[in-house]
């Protein structure tokens, strides 16, 4: 990756053609970073998880479903 002569190369970045992280190199050894401060992703089913339980989550699964399957005039099948 080529940077600007006047802007401090980064430790990390996305590689444009593979997504994956590259590492800047410092006499031909990888910069260490510490990511133990940053905060980890929570996922949209991480969120439902703090907010209702997995019977609850499963139950309302079960409502949709029902409500469209009646609305398309279809019934449930198997198990």
């Amino acid at each position: 990756m080529i940077f600007s002569a006047e802007a401090e190369a980064p430790d990390e970045w996305e590689c444009r053609f593979c997504s994956q992280t590259a590492t800047r190199l410092v006499d031909s050894k990888p910069v260490i970073v510490d990511h133990s401060d940053e905060k980890v992703p929570r996922t949209h089913w991480d969120m439902l998880l703090e907010r209702r339980t997995r019977a609850e989550l499963e139950e309302l699964l079960e409502e949709r479903l029902t409500f469209l399957r009646a609305r398309r005039g279809q019934q449930k099948i198997g198990a």
